[in-house]
C-alpha cells in the first residue's frame, strides 16, 4: 500500500462525480460492516452498481481505495472534534473545569460517533503500517488541537512543571481510554456497566483531577 495518503481523486463531470461519490461510499460501507477482507475492488463495484474497471480508474487498486477512504475518515473526524470544541465558544474567560471538559468530551464523543470505523482502521493499523502512519499523523494533529483547547485553562495548571506535558499526557489518557472502549467493548476488564455517558463524565473527572488538583509534594 502506498504511504501517501490519498484523499478522493477530483472528478469534472458531474455523471463522473456521482459514480465516484457512489462508489466511495460503498466502499466505505463495506470496510465498515466486513472488514478490510470486504474491501475487493469486485465488491465495491457490485455495490455501487458500476463496472470493475469504473473503479480502477476512479481509485486506481484496492490500496488507493483504502487509502483514500482513510484519508477521507480522518479529515471528518477531524472536523467534527473541531466543531465539537467550536460549538463551545470556549474562550480565555470560560472556567478551567469547562475548558477541559470541552476538550476532553470533544474527543470522546468523536470516538463513539465514528466507532465502527476508527475500529476498523485501528485494527488494521496493528498490521498495515501506511494505515498505522496515517491514522498516528491524524491522531497527533488532534492531539495538537486539544493542547491548544486546554492552554486555554493554562493559568490554572501552573502547578505543572511543564504545562504542555501534563496536557500531552491528559490527551494520551483520553485517546487511550476511547480507543480501548472502541476496541474492546465496555465489559472486557469489568462487568459493571458504564455506557458511553457516564465513561465520558467519569474520564471528565479524572483528566480534570489531574490537570487541576496540585498533589502534594
Amino acid at each position: 500500500m502506498t504511504n501517501d495518503p490519498s484523499p478522493m481523486p477530483p472528478a469534472h463531470q458531474q455523471r463522473s462525480r456521482l459514480t465516484q461519490t457512489r462508489i466511495f461510499t460503498e466502499g466505505t460501507r463495506l470496510l465498515q460492516e466486513g472488514g478490510p477482507e470486504a474491501l475487493t475492488v469486485a465488491a465495491v463495484a457490485k455495490a455501487a452498481g458500476v463496472s470493475v474497471g469504473s473503479v480502477y480508474r476512479r481509485f486506481g487498486d484496492k490500496d488507493r481505495l483504502l487509502a483514500a477512504i482513510q484519508a477521507g475518515f480522518t479529515e471528518d473526524f477531524r472536523a467534527e472534534f473541531r466543531r465539537r470544541v467550536t460549538d463551545t465558544e470556549l474562550s480565555p474567560a470560560t472556567p478551567p473545569g469547562e475548558v477541559i471538559a470541552s476538550a476532553v468530551a470533544a474527543v470522546a464523543e468523536s470516538f463513539h460517533a465514528h466507532a465502527p470505523l476508527m475500529r476498523v482502521f485501528m485494527l488494521m493499523g496493528t498490521q498495515n503500517r501506511a494505515v498505522f502512519e496515517e491514522g498516528s499523523r491524524a491522531s497527533v494533529a488532534g492531539g495538537r488541537f486539544f493542547r491548544d483547547t486546554v492552554l486555554l485553562a493554562a493559568p490554572a495548571l501552573r502547578h505543572h512543571s511543564d504545562i504542555e506535558a501534563a496536557i500531552d499526557f491528559a490527551h494520551r489518557l483520553t485517546y487511550a481510554t476511547c480507543a480501548h472502549r472502541v476496541i474492546q467493548g465496555e465489559n472486557l476488564e469489568s462487568a459493571r456497566p458504564l455506557p458511553w455517558p457516564d465513561l465520558i463524565e467519569e474520564l471528565t473527572r479524572a483528566v480534570s483531577a489531574f490537570l487541576l488538583c496540585r498533589a502534594d509534594r
